[in-house]
């Protein structure tokens, strides 16, 4: 329960909070968080594996249609039959029992993705820094923040530095905050608390201590979430969902008339209930939750083995549709080991001092964790001077600079380093040796053209700076009239193979375009290497100056878009957009919005938090092999997913169509409720593994796209195909071999059950049937389905279910009808793809 104070926290200094919460600025111990966490009531509660079982077990018999057939089933026990109630019951509880183990299989996948890609956040307990899961964070916890992180829970500050925070989650404003510390009146709005943190913003940049203040539902974004939870559905759920409800809507009205017209009739009532309902499980696609559930699940799995942990399973779906991906360059089209080709001073000469300036700034920074910092970490310098660290000033992506202040014995300097125009805005003059510096003025031009040079030679030059100073406190103004040192000189070679996958992703119809912050020259350079011979590239510059109907065109013309500031990248993605379905891949803070904005957004394992947290997809591994193994797997997972569509669709629709017409011109029910129920489990099994099966190459070439306009004409064809064979057989048993009500009802049963199984072989390929090998799981079930419904007339039980045995004459008519039906489906089927694939 919170109090008046907490919710108005912001008010009171970090002493009064130390006291409420009995900690210090050394945070909580191992047990006083454990115990915090037990009394707030926050703990993850995790559900004993019995009762999730037993809820989704119980939840197999949800759907409205099967708790009307076991209603009807319990009723008719005491009014008729009750060897009929414990059949029907029987193959009920079995077709519930075999998607409950397969969507638990399917469960457990998705609980160990969760669990790879868990926040965490740094936190001091008993007195040393680690790392904990967010959700193990508590009230009276000492936080520590740098650019990047997510925050956990809701803060006081204790400590800040340059910090700026994106607040648009909860504020809509898109512009970093500016916080600091102090104590603010209770009364102030929202976006001007600046000593707080929020849950679920994020650090843009600068370093901060915090103490926690309020954390689960208590806080304010718990609140929020709490009030206005929602699920966004994509494009491929949407479509699945609309298609259920369309099958539904036929499937209930045809039951209902079929029920009107059998009681009209004059039939049994309770039969007739029964029949109905029995016809409205066989027509209603009752699988398809938990075929697109296995489906994606088993797609997660293969993908995980393949080094991509799918964050959002439904987007797998997504990522099957995927033909253009657009990437930066650093570690997926080159290696991402930044390696340091040079440090030299303005005439382009390697230099001790520029080394030593560049060691510093590197070594002391606390910020944003980068490669370039990493490698110059590594210089070697032939004689260190001593320094010790007075001052920082975070990296920012509107300054393009880190500015760190060192004491040392000649006196105390401000080092910045960052992009060459950013860090020359900031100079006025030059250092040309030891002993002379020089106005900047003369030099400008040739400073600039050795810029140029050195992009055009493949190397990333960023510029280095300095200044003497005498106070120990520093800050963003004083990033003025600074003194030119040199160029550090970078080298990112791209990857070995690298256009082998680039010709992988032209060959599942994939573009690639670059969106780099570096500049022309150097986006020139990587494209030719990338075999390129006349790249396209956009500038930034140019971007800014185009408007967005233009830019709409003018993108999909660039393989290369180069200089882009942080906010342009959304830009390019949105008009990249009208045009083609797209994968966006970053690990930045700078790439958050363009990982929002993508169709499908990836990010890798070592990325910042918020660009993990706004992903789809999380990289175990910064490739672009990986990303097009991802790109496989989810087509698959797509063409599996319809086949279960397409099956439905077409024979067991067209059959269960043709046995409720058939009802309305018989004396007796075509199939009784319990053999159209014994039907449907027996074509569930191999049903179900339609989620593992084989895909074809050719259908992985092509980006699947949901069709509901294909479905419906697949579903008038195959339908009428279907309804067609169904009334040969229905000639053929009533005038051809005039059998009687038993006979009758057992040559539907098995032509009804083969052509099921059949066009699960004919329909998952759009080849021949013939050249294209199943999945061991699916033929073996198959095969199975078919020895039963061949022997099931036969055995001692057959009688119980309607069923009796067929002469010989009989049989073999039905089997020639079923051989007829699989070859003119196959045929049909051939026509049908190679027709509406090729328009």
């Amino acid at each position: 329960m919170q109090t008046s104070q907490e919710t108005s926290f912001w008010q009171f200094d970090a002493g009064y909070w130390f006291q409420q919460f009995n900690c210090t600025d050394k945070g909580l111990s191992e047990k006083e968080a454990a115990a915090i966490l037990l009394r707030s009531g926050n703990q993850k509660k995790t559900a004993s594996r019995f009762s999730k079982n037993s809820r989704l077990f119980l939840s197999q018999f949800e759907s409205p249609l099967m708790l009307l057939l076991i209603g009807a089933v319990i009723l008719s026990a005491f009014l008729g039959d009750r060897s009929d109630v414990y059949i029907i019951l029987f193959i009920v509880a079995s077709t519930g029992l075999l998607s409950f183990f397969q969507e638990k299989n399917a469960s457990q996948v998705v609980e160990k993705l969760q669990s790879l890609i868990s926040l965490k956040s740094t936190v001091i307990r008993d007195a040393v820094a680690k790392e904990v899961n967010a959700a193990e964070i508590v009230a009276g916890d000492v936080l520590l923040f740098k650019a990047g992180d997510m925050i956990p829970a809701d803060c006081l500050l204790l400590e800040d530095n340059e910090l700026n925070v994106n607040e648009a989650s909860l504020t809509g404003e898109s512009f970093p905050v500016r916080k600091q510390t102090g104590k603010i009146d209770a009364n102030t709005v929202l976006a001007k608390r600046v000593n707080c943190l929020w849950e679920g913003t994020n650090i843009v940049s600068g370093n901060a201590k915090a103490l926690v203040i309020q954390t689960g539902t208590d806080t304010l974004f718990g609140n929020i979430v709490q009030s206005a939870s929602r699920k966004t559905e994509t494009s491929f759920e949407k479509g699945i969902r609309d298609f259920g409800f369309f099958l539904m809507k036929i499937t209930l009205v045809l039951s209902i008339f079929i029920l009107i017209v059998n009681l009209l009739n004059q039939k049994s009532p309770i039969e007739s209930a029964l029949f109905a309902l029995a016809l409205a499980v066989g027509m209603a696609p009752e699988l398809l939750p938990a075929i697109t559930t296995i489906a994606m699940s088993a797609g997660a799995k293969r993908m995980l083995a393949k080094k991509v942990i799918v964050k959002k399973l439904a987007s797998i779906q997504n990522l099957g549709e995927v033909n253009l991906l657009c990437t930066d360059k650093t570690g997926t089209i080159t290696e991402g080991s930044i390696n340091i080709k040079g440090l030299v001073n303005g005439s382009g000469e390697e230099n001790e001092f520029v080394k030593q300036l560049a060691f510093w700034n590197a070594d002391f920074e606390t910020g944003y964790k980068n490669p370039v910092d990493d490698a110059l970490k590594k210089v070697k310098i032939e004689t260190p001077i001593p320094a010790e660290k007075i001052g920082e000033i975070p990296y920012d992506f509107l300054r393009k600079r880190l500015s760190i202040a060192v004491k040392t014995d000649q006196g105390n300097l401000l080092i910045s380093k960052g992009a060459f125009l950013q860090v020359m805005e900031t100079c006025t003059r030059i250092r040309i040796n030891s002993n002379t510096v020089e106005d900047i003025g003369n030099y400008k031009s040739g400073l600039e053209e050795k810029y140029e040079q050195y992009g055009m030679e493949g190397l990333r030059a960023i510029g280095i700076c300095y200044k003497n100073i005498v106070t120990d406190a520093i800050h963003k103004s004083d990033e003025t009239d600074m003194i030119f040192a040199g160029f550090i000189l970078l080298q990112d070679p791209v990857k070995e193979g690298i256009i082998e996958t680039i010709d992988e992703l032209k060959k599942l119809q994939v573009s690639l375009k670059i969106i780099t912050g570096d500049n022309k020259n150097v986006a020139r350079s990587i494209a030719l290497q990338l075999g390129i011979a006349r790249p396209n590239i956009l500038s930034g510059s140019e971007i800014m100056n185009t408007s967005s109907e233009a830019l709409q065109k003018l993108v999909r013309q660039t393989h290369v878009f180069a200089e882009v500031e942080p906010q342009q990248k959304e830009r390019i993605i949105l008009a990249l957009r009208k045009s083609y379905t797209v994968a966006y891949i970053g690990d930045g803070i700078n790439d958050v919005s363009a990982i929002h904005a993508a169709d499908v957004g990836i990010s890798v394992e070592n990325a910042v938090d918020v660009a993990r947290e706004a992903a789809d997809f999380v990289l175990l591994e910064k490739s672009l092999m990986v990303i097009v193994d991802g790109i496989r797997e989810g087509r698959k997972t797509f063409a599996n997913t319809l086949k279960y569509i397409f099956i439905n669709t077409g024979s067991t629709f067209g059959n269960m169509f043709s046995v409720a017409i058939a009802s309305l011109l018989l004396p007796f029910l075509p199939m009784l409720p319990k053999q159209i129920l014994l039907m449907n489990f027996i074509t569930d099994f191999p049903y179900l593994t339609v989620a593992s099966d084989n895909v074809d190459p050719e259908q992985i070439e092509r980006p699947g796209k949901w069709n509901l306009k294909l479905i419906r004409n697949y579903m008038v064809i195959f339908g009428i195909h279907s309804s067609l064979f169904d009334v040969i057989t229905f000639l053929t048993l009533l005038y051809l071999l005039k059998v009687k009500e038993s006979a009758f009802q057992t040559g539907w049963f098995i032509e009804s059950i083969l052509t099921e199984l059949f066009i699960l072989f004919i329909i998952r390929t759009h080849k021949s049937f013939l050249k294209s090998k199943p999945g061991k799981y699916l033929f073996l079930l198959s095969l199975l389905g078919l020895f039963i419904t061949l022997a099931l007339p036969y055995l001692w039980f057959a009688p119980d279910i309607g069923l009796t045995p067929l002469p010989f004459l009989n049989f073999a008519a039905m089997l020639i009808i079923v051989f007829a039906y699989i070859v003119t489906a196959d045929l049909l089927k051939i026509w049908f793809f190679k027709k509406h694939t090729t328009t």
